[in-house]
């Protein structure tokens, strides 16, 4: 499906800065931590709560009352009279938010639709699953965040193994990882220059990180909080994460905490709410797709290509590509597969660098996305990122900017 109605008005959009797990965010409820992003970000914006038909929660850990998902986070914000589903789909979370919106803004059903994602991977909520039939009634138990990143209960594998079975397969040297993982540490550092201008364009910053009760600022992040800085020397001294295996934790994502989220809407609302009129975003298609068990980093290929596909373009039409990358061999094997080079994807940064608090990662890729076509005078622009499950999503945008 192509979509005709569907944009985004131009800075509509908004993020709290990452922080890595543990970090200065890991004691915050994470729909609060929306919550307050969310109604600073709209009055920096001048974007009343009436003004909202809708709203879309994507969260992949469940918190405390999160099973009030929508409608409470929509009471949080001043939106008392709006609801809306609460998604939750792994690492395509925000890219199947924002297919969701795009659905209903499509029918006319809405005409204004809010999309808010929000993780907390540190603290993660250790489950206990009653079981009257286990031995002596003993139930089952389950650490939501670790237990799911280390077994696939279909494949019967961890993330890792995903990552090692692709790089076994394509033949991904250790080498090339390394070397791609230090490249997108060095593209990140292009978002810092000049005073965070690049991270300035979305990112609610300076951020003010509030106590546990919300009654008095503890802290001030100025960006991202608890990225390693490193180089070769570091990453050769790396081990592998698997005996036998070449797969560091340099290059590899980590676990974070934050919140991020888009406004989307028809396009007369869009040209109402637009922070430049001279720049309109459009939302064109959608791939998913899935690769064979325990191969999740192929998956972005098939998605590609098919979004692509539906968009009525080729790769050579892409402006700007954004993935989330959790590994470096998820954009290595993305690069040969569809013939470009790794350098030209996830300018300013990615995911592999600056963390993954899952929800939300999608959705601030594709509001980088978006920026760096607007700084590029406009153009297509393709998102792509795997998911649990050896799944992937990908999205098609346009930017036109005069």
């Amino acid at each position: 499906m192509v979509f005709d109605k569907t944009y985004i008005p131009y800075g509509c959009y908004w993020s709290s800065p990452y922080s890595r797990w543990q970090g200065s965010l890991a004691h915050l409820h994470p729909m609060k931590l929306a919550a307050q992003t969310t109604v600073k970000a709209m009055a920096e914006r001048e974007i009343p709560a009436e003004a909202l038909d809708g709203l879309v929660l994507g969260w992949t850990i469940p918190s405390q009352s999160s099973f009030y998902g929508a409608p409470w986070l929509a009471g949080m914000i001043g939106a008392k009279g709006i609801s809306g589903p609460t998604i939750s789909q792994a690492c395509a979370t925000a890219g199947r938010c924002l297919a969701a919106a795009a659905f209903e803004i499509e029918s006319g059903t809405y005409e204004t639709e809010l999309i808010i994602t929000c993780d907390k991977t540190s603290n993660g909520p250790h489950v206990y699953y009653p079981n009257p039939t286990g031995i002596g009634g003993m139930g089952e138990k389950e650490d939501w965040v670790w237990d799911n990143f280390g077994c696939d209960p279909f494949a019967k594998n961890s993330m890792i193994e995903t990552a090692e079975n692709v790089a076994r397969e394509a033949g991904i040297t250790r080498e090339e990882q390394d070397e791609v993982a230090l490249m997108r540490h060095s593209q990140y550092r292009d978002a810092l220059k000049d005073d965070s201008a690049f991270l300035k364009r979305f990112m609610t910053i300076p951020f003010e990180v509030m106590d546990g009760r919300g009654r008095k600022v503890i802290k001030t992040l100025n960006g991202d909080e608890g990225i390693i800085s490193t180089n070769k020397e570091k990453m050769a001294a790396l081990r592998p994460a698997l005996p036998g295996g070449t797969v560091t934790p340099g290059a590899q994502t980590f676990p974070a905490d934050g919140t991020t989220s888009i406004l989307v809407t028809n396009r007369d609302r869009a040209r109402e709410l637009t922070r430049d009129d001279g720049i309109e975003v459009k939302v064109i298609s959608f791939g998913q797709t899935r690769a064979k068990i325990g191969y999740m980093a192929q998956a972005t290929v098939p998605s590609a290509k098919i979004a692509l596909e539906r968009a009525g373009i080729g790769i050579g039409d892409i402006k700007v590509i954004k993935t989330h990358n959790p590994f470096s061999v998820n954009d290595i094997y993305f690069s040969r597969q569809m013939g470009v080079k790794v350098e030209d994807m996830n300018n300013y940064g990615s995911s592999l660098i600056y963390g993954h608090p899952q929800g939300p990662t999608g959705a601030r890729l594709m509001i980088e996305l978006i920026e760096e076509l607007a700084m590029k005078g406009g153009g297509y622009g393709l998102f792509d990122g795997c998911a649990a499950g050896d799944t992937a999503f990908a999205v098609v945008v346009k930017v036109d900017a005069k």
